[in-house]
């Protein structure tokens, strides 16, 4: 959020045109020449891909890692442009766990699904639309993409209205209500905002900063949280995972079960990491806030 949005708006608008005008094989040539530009103009990304993937791999990076590590971003964020385009054709999503949620949700309404910046959060919502009276709603901060956001409004301007934004007056009082209603209330937990907004917790080896705010949330709501994931598996595969953290409407303690459902969810997040490395994509110092404060 302290950083600048890289790109350009006229260039994402021709790379949007591109894309729905030659398809996605042909314009996902281009995207192997834009992950280069940003693997070399980017050192701060690249040494941050470079540190996660030390940590993940278990061995030293290569830039072709690292250049790996870039391209899956890249291929996640092209392929927005057709699933808001309701190309979802296109795709081979693989679900698992879905059973256990859909329960769920018909025996108590709404509930939370605490995913991370891995893989394609759009797929999840992609899949949603194919289940009648389903609904996935986004909580987020969206001032640190604006330029990508407004191109995909473009494209979709009903993808925005799914949205609730943090830091407004109603946040809390909007999420409550779309549980209500048995919506989907998906969360990127995996990025602190701010100071005093965070919790240590050890991650792939070393402590990291992670938010207290969303399990604070699912904890007070009372609601089942589970862990979702769409990672990108190649070619056009990509594989939707549910996981069930916990069933917070049968806490006695929200308070205490804070603790729990947040070191459930990393320990989650580090598997999917170690199955799929290359799907996690924070290109910041993950790690060193942590470590400067001394934990």
């Amino acid at each position: 959020m302290q950083r600048r949005e890289r790109g350009n708006t006229f260039l994402l608008v021709v790379m949007r045109w591109i894309s729905l005008a030659l398809g996605r094989s042909a314009s996902r040539t281009l995207l192997v020449f834009i992950a280069l530009y940003f693997m070399v103009a980017v050192p701060l990304a690249r040494r941050s891909s470079r540190d996660y993937l030390r940590r993940c791999l278990q061995r030293p990076p290569s830039l072709l890692d690292i250049y790996r590590h870039i391209l899956t971003f890249s291929v996640t964020i092209h392929d927005r442009i057709y699933i808001l385009h309701d190309r979802r054709d296109l795709f081979d999503v693989r679900l698992s766990g879905v059973e256990a949620l859909h329960a769920h949700i018909a025996a108590q309404g709404g509930v939370f699904l605490f995913g991370a910046h891995l893989g394609s959060f759009e797929i999840l919502r992609a899949a949603a639309q194919r289940l009648p009276g389903l609904r996935v709603y986004t909580v987020m901060y969206s001032d640190n993409a604006r330029r990508v956001n407004r191109m995909l409004a473009a494209i979709n301007p009903s993808a925005l209205q799914d949205v609730i934004e943090l830091g407004q007056i109603d946040s809390m009082l909007l999420v409550h209500q779309r549980l209500g209603e048995g919506a989907l209330i998906g969360v990127l937990a995996d990025r602190a905002t701010g100071p005093g907004h965070f919790v240590p917790v050890m991650f792939l080896g070393r402590p990291a900063h992670f938010p207290a705010g969303p399990f604070r949330m699912a904890a007070m709501l009372r609601r089942p949280v589970y862990f979702m994931s769409a990672l990108y598996r190649g070619t056009n595969r990509y594989d939707l995972h549910f996981e069930l953290l916990t069933d917070s409407s049968r806490v006695d303690n929200p308070g205490g079960a804070v603790q729990e459902l947040l070191d459930r969810y990393v320990a989650e997040l580090e598997r999917h990491c170690r199955s799929a490395p290359y799907n996690w994509f924070n290109f910041y110092e993950f790690w060193k806030s942590a470590e400067q404060d001394g934990h």
